[in-house]
């Protein structure tokens, strides 16, 4: 046997077909509360079988090992400008359908299947805790046969810093879709079965640094086709009785309670209005005359007497509760996603926004917009522009800066689809920090929905989304077979850019601002922004290293 093994930074994506010419890491280093993760790279030239990896180390009890599996990818999207894949600053992985690195599950027992001629990868983490002394630790992994026979062994060392990193201030959403998960694991929406994975869910995306949820009080009016509807999804029961409406709150509760339970810390409430333009309600079911069905929808004129009617008794129901359980403060919500995106004029958002305003005084409004002018009209309090857009906005100055990114944001930009390199999705944390970003949104944590959710999809076999976005934008993690989330290196790596994130914060309360900024541009050929940053991953293990060890001397260690 003639087995080859390279340890790799979690920046590297391992190809089948290709050697990683990456450099070689010999060691990792992180904090105490952070998980610091590293790959395990693997080729045998003789034939395919069986391998067993283990780790000896001091750290083997905070140490996972995970598979990464190969899944395919298809190149064009129906959203995306094919000339993209043209442009040399784009700087794609790859540019053809093939197989790409992206699932990680965990190894039955360390066994993982290494073929002939071809190159896997085995992802490492180790999550640390506030048990663990302080120091640096040899960490020797070990391959063998099936029948634990050595063949070789890899080594580096982890260094555990001898310090936490403050908690995450960015608030940051990853769309939360109940209803994929539903339809996935075929469950009635809220059955016990359903909140169960609910909560799994939301447990793993909060552990990754989402720590504000999408709240479904109604279906959300998101990426659906008019006069189609997604499956209903609604916390809020609502009966009508001779025009008066009447709300039950118990599910809304519950889902405050598990969220909190999950340690969320922001929440986010379903659009009151439809997507790109605002111009019906959403899809809100009710009981009326012992019957329970759709009372507003696609057919309701956003602007109407009868759904201002209804807003007019539900929203000071709702927003009286969210004060009695004391998250009110913490509460964000949304009148229409991308007003304006397709040429529609910013009229409506206006008229159903002042039509809410009334109600939600006490309340921030956030929306995703693409368009500069609604803000400059003041037409919005907070507005979220895309990252292509956001330095505009920042000019005009914002109160609480948000940005956002998805698929069709493919040229230059951050973003983490799967045929790009993963350093275009660590350096989201190092730019939110340079420029006082407070919020991210991303619009896809488990969507798995085709276009205009005209059709459930199989995640693990369509990474586009049944063909129509970025490939892997639409989701993040992939519904395991138990009812748990199994991670993608996506969201692993934008995990480490929220690390990276907190660690630039920690050394500023040791410093300040303008030091820390001298630090990230100074390995940089030039001041970075939004479009303009360094295409490598050196770059940014190194600056993240410089961090560290620039903490550790202030705090004299």
């Amino acid at each position: 046997m003639a087995l080859k093994t390279k340890l790799l930074s979690p920046l590297v994506k391992v190809f089948a077909d290709e050697e990683p010419k990456d450099v070689q890491v010999s060691k990792v280093e992180g904090f105490k509360n952070e998980t610091v993760s590293f790959q395990l790279a693997l080729s045998e030239d003789d034939k395919s079988y069986l391998v067993k990896i283990q780790v000896d180390s001091e750290l083997k009890n905070y140490i996972r090992v995970r598979d990464v599996h190969d899944l395919h990818m298809y190149l064009y999207d129906l959203h995306m400008n094919p000339s993209i894949y043209e442009q040399e600053e784009n700087r794609l992985l790859r540019d053809s359908p093939g197989l790409y690195p992206d699932l990680l599950t965990d190894t039955r027992d360390g066994f993982v299947y290494v073929r002939k001629d071809c190159w896997k990868a085995v992802w490492i983490d180790i999550e640390p805790s506030d048990d663990l002394a302080a120091g640096v630790y040899p960490v020797t992994i070990r391959v063998t046969d099936e029948r634990n026979e050595h063949i070789c062994t890899a080594q580096l060392t982890a260094k555990v810093l001898d310090a936490a990193l403050p908690s995450q201030t960015l608030r940051h959403t990853k769309w939360f879709h109940a209803d994929c998960l539903a339809e996935y694991y075929h469950l009635d929406a809220f059955s016990e079965r359903h909140w169960e994975i609910c909560e799994n869910f939301i447990r793993l995306a909060v552990r990754r640094g989402i720590n504000m949820i999408l709240t479904p009080i109604f279906t959300l009016a998101l990426d659906t086709a008019p006069g189609h509807e997604r499956l209903t999804t609604q916390l809020v029961d609502i009966s009508v009785d001779k025009g008066v409406y009447a709300f039950g709150f118990d599910k809304l509760k519950r889902w405050v309670d598990m969220c909190n339970r999950c340690g969320v810390d922001y929440f986010e409430f379903a659009h009151l209005f439809t997507q790109w333009g605002a111009k019906a309600a959403p899809k809100v079911m009710a009981t009326v005359n012992g019957e329970y069905k759709r009372i507003f929808g696609w057919e309701t004129d956003a602007l109407g007497d009868e759904y201002k009617a209804f807003l007019a008794a539900f929203l000071p129901a709702l927003t009286d509760l969210l004060k009695e359980m004391d998250i009110a403060d913490v509460s964000y919500f949304h009148i229409s996603d991308e007003p304006g995106i397709f040429g529609e004029t910013f009229a409506q958002y206006k008229a159903v926004k002042a039509m809410v305003d009334p109600y939600l005084k006490e309340f921030k409004i956030i929306d995703a917009v693409s368009h500069i002018e609604l803000f400059k009209s003041g037409g919005m309090d907070t507005p979220v522009p895309d990252v292509r857009h956001i330095h505009e906005f920042l000019e005009l100055g914002m109160s609480e800066p948000w940005t956002y990114y998805c698929g069709v944001h493919s040229v230059d930009v951050p973003q983490l689809c799967v045929n790009m390199p993963s350093h275009r999705n660590r350096i989201l944390g190092i730019l939110l920090y340079k420029y006082g970003i407070e919020g991210f949104l991303h619009w896809g944590y488990n969507f798995y929905n085709s276009m205009y959710s005209y059709m459930p999809i199989n995640p693990y076999l369509s990474l586009n989304g049944g063909g129509f976005g970025g490939n892997g934008d639409s989701y993040q993690v992939y519904p395991g077979p138990d009812g748990h989330p199994e991670e993608s290196i996506r969201i692993m790596v934008s995990a480490h850019s929220m690390y990276d994130l907190r660690a630039l914060q920690m050394l500023e309360s040791l410093t300040d601002k303008a030091f820390v900024v001298s630090l990230i541009d100074e390995g940089a050929k030039e001041p970075i922004t939004f479009t303009v940053y360094p295409r490598e991953d050196e770059y940014i293990l190194a600056l993240r290293e410089r961090v560290n060890s620039e903490i550790m001397l202030r705090k004299g260690q």
